[in-house]
């Protein structure tokens, strides 16, 4: 390997983190501690009481020069130099990126905040400006010689630790809108590092190039241009093993926020008795999550940073290969033109922005956007490259499924695909455009356990709107005012005694469980009575009757409500009640019938409306109908005959509006004549109908 690590790091192919990790995993609501690799504000308000994450992994490579078709590259006498797709560009790069989430875990402080505490291992590369002549100068395979000019690129090789805690809280609940911020703070162990910059570059290499007699020879190496090379340690003689840096730490943080809109927040509302903030469900519509992570660098104070003049010719293979370690080898055969002790890695900053929409309680779709902050030309720096990734994805308590559609800078479209099934997840963000490749550059892959503790909704034996560990009553249904426990009704009344106005004595749920009043005590409820304060009957509502003139008749039974009258008379002066009499008597006279029948003679209808229209001035008086009739035929038929005759007028009066309780008939036959039977004329009056008041 020795042999080869110079020109690995003068012309073989980059490496450069290219994505985020956990491709689609992390859109998941149920990724628990894993929401802080890309926003702590995300831990939250989540769908675990805890989360314990026992090991995962995510790798991730790529290059832009080689492409293969996977399933052939998997079979028996595959050539990659052959096979193999390349495309040669001025500056062709790769990737690589792995990233080991170690044990960690998160839990709830309280509904509104949680704690997460992490532990991480990372290995990130990057690299510039790899000129695709050269790669294909060395990828020759008719000559061991190589050879090219003017290379300009850089190379940083960086692995770390970190041990971080995050704290996310809810800022802000205004029912719709909720924001949420956390703050991750992390410690920082770099494990080793390295980086490598050429500045107008060339190298020649002559696979025989030196004679070493005997027909012997080796190769020469020729070189010119400007080198910088740092490093953490350096490998030993030929085992190849590299210590972990001392002196290398440093500090990084992590900041976002995540904005959630919940036009249904109605539905997870409870009063604090019930309320266990339905942290089980996913409450908005939408949300969108804004994060700056890797804030931060390593600090090798023990790394050796060196810049060398490499303008040398013909130098024997033989010593690059005997040499130590290459700074061992560069010190040797070129001029070293400066010298430093310590140097720093900045972490690989990068702002995230995150959109979610709920389409319904388990379809999903989210787009992210990964944005470096770091320029490509700062050597001592890792990135990311700018992505763009769109996850729909259904998901459930268990189980969750993922499909990413990915746009990579300077890398194209991908797709991919996860899952995770309760403890497990499993995925990738390339594993479908790889295998549908015929000239695929790119591979992903993640996987891992944890141990999830998720929310569970309230249990609530009793259906009482009360969750059991707060129910003081769990297996019977209660109010909360008497924290969950029935109430009692003493009285009977269907009205329970925290409500009852009047425990101890029956009474409707309209009155608050007492019993209605009589203020009056005139038998009529007050919720009934019109004059509560005053007696009256139940047939006026319970108010008394007026009497208008003061006569004792109330206006209801008075005649004459104006004019003071007696009892006897409904209320009307005996003068009045002569009147009337007088008047009905001269009515009577001209109430004919035909001879020996009851039919009422016609002429008579006019006189009897008259009548009618006197009886209706006095509503109250009651009148006698007296039927008469001459002594022509029998006694006994003649008072049949007066029966009829009265009851025919008082059918008459009936039918034309007078009440029948008024009325009473009666026929006196031929027993009270007001005229003479002797005679024609006598007897046509005694044929007679007679209306008489009737005195109470």
């Amino acid at each position: 390997m020795k042999k080869i690590i110079l020109t690995v790091l003068l012309t073989s192919l980059s490496f450069c983190l290219k994505a985020q990790s956990y491709i689609g995993f992390l859109t998941d609501n149920y990724s628990g501690v894993h929401g802080v690799i890309s926003n702590p504000a995300s831990i939250t308000d989540s769908r675990f009481k805890a989360d314990i994450n026992l090991a995962g992994a995510s790798f991730f490579g790529n290059n832009d020069y080689y492409g293969i078709n996977i399933l052939d590259a998997t079979k028996d006498g595959y050539s990659f130099d052959l096979e193999a797709k390349t495309d040669s560009k001025d500056s062709n790069s790769g990737g690589v990126n792995l990233d080991v989430l170690g044990p960690s875990f998160m839990f709830n402080l309280s509904k509104n905040s949680s704690i997460a505490l992490f532990s991480r291992a990372r290995v990130l590369v990057n690299a510039n400006d790899i000129n695709g002549a050269s790669i294909e100068s060395i990828d020759d395979d008719t000559t061991d010689d190589y050879s090219f000019e003017d290379v300009n690129m850089s190379v940083l090789a960086h692995s770390w630790a970190e041990f971080g805690v995050a704290y996310a809280r809810t800022l802000l609940n205004k029912k719709q809108h909720v924001l949420k911020g956390g703050l991750s703070l992390k410690y920082l162990k770099g494990i080793g590092s390295v980086y490598a910059e050429t500045r107008d570059a060339s190298i020649d290499y002559d696979a025989d190039g030196i004679d070493l007699g005997g027909g012997e020879a080796t190769g020469s190496i020729t070189t010119s241009g400007a080198f910088v090379y740092a490093r953490s340690d350096e490998f030993d003689d030929d085992d190849y093993d590299v210590e972990l840096a001392k002196n290398a730490s440093g500090f990084g943080a992590d900041i976002g926020f995540v904005y959630e809109f919940r036009p249904d927040y109605a539905d997870f509302e409870s009063d604090d008795i019930k309320n266990n903030n339905y942290k089980h469900l996913n409450k908005y519509k939408f949300k969108v999550g804004v994060s700056v992570t890797d804030i931060g660098f390593v600090d090798y104070e023990d790394g050796i940073r060196e810049g060398f003049d490499v303008n040398n010719a013909n130098v024997s293979y033989d010593d690059f290969d005997t040499a130590d370690n290459i700074g061992e080898f560069l010190n040797a055969f070129y001029a070293r033109t400066n010298q430093d002790s310590a140097y720093k890695i900045d972490l690989p900053t990068a702002l995230h922005v995150n959109v979610d929409w709920n389409m319904n309680s388990k379809i999903y779709l989210n787009l992210n956007t990964d944005l470096s902050l770091m320029s490509k030309d700062r050597i001592t720096a890792n990135r990311i490259a700018n992505t763009v990734s769109l996850t729909p994805r259904y998901e459930t308590k268990w189980f969750s499924f993922y499909l990413p559609l990915s746009v990579i800078e300077n890398n194209g479209f991908r797709i991919g695909t996860g899952f995770r099934a309760g403890p497990l997840y499993v995925g990738s963000g390339s594993v479908i455009s790889a295998f549908s490749s015929d000239n695929n550059r790119q591979a992903d892959v993640y996987a891992g356990l944890k141990v999830p503790i998720y929310q569970s909704p309230f249990k609530d034996k009793d259906g009482d709107g009360i969750i059991d560990k707060l129910d003081d009553c769990p297996k019977e249904a209660g109010p909360e005012s008497n924290n969950g426990c029935p109430v009692e009704d003493q009285d009977e009344d269907g009205v329970l005694d925290d409500v009852d106005e009047c425990p101890e004595v029956a009474g409707p749920e309209e009155n608050k469980g007492c019993p209605w009043s009589d203020k009056d005590e005139d038998g009529v409820l007050d919720k009934d009575d019109a004059c509560p304060d005053e007696a009256g009957t139940s047939i006026n509502k319970g108010c008394p009757w007026p009497d208008t003139d003061g006569d004792g008749v109330y206006d209801k039974d008075d005649d004459c409500i104006d004019q003071v009258g007696t009892v006897a008379n409904n209320g009307c002066p005996e003068a009045v009640m002569q009147e009337l009499q007088k008047t009905l008597n001269d009515f009577a006279k001209v109430i004919l019938f035909d001879y020996g029948t009851s039919s009422i003679s016609t002429e008579s209808y006019g006189i009897l409306s008259d009548i009618i229209s006197v009886l209706n001035d006095y509503p109250n008086a009651k009148f006698s109908i007296e039927g008469h009739t001459d002594s022509i035929g029998s006694y006994e038929i003649n008072q049949v005959l007066s029966e009829k005759r009265a009851n025919a007028v008082k059918a008459y009066l009936v039918k034309n509006g007078v009440d029948s309780t008024r009325l009473s008939a009666i026929g006196y036959g031929e027993r009270r004549p007001i005229a003479t039977n002797m005679y024609k004329a006598g007897r046509k009056q005694n044929r007679r109908v007679e209306i008489n008041l009737v005195k109470n």
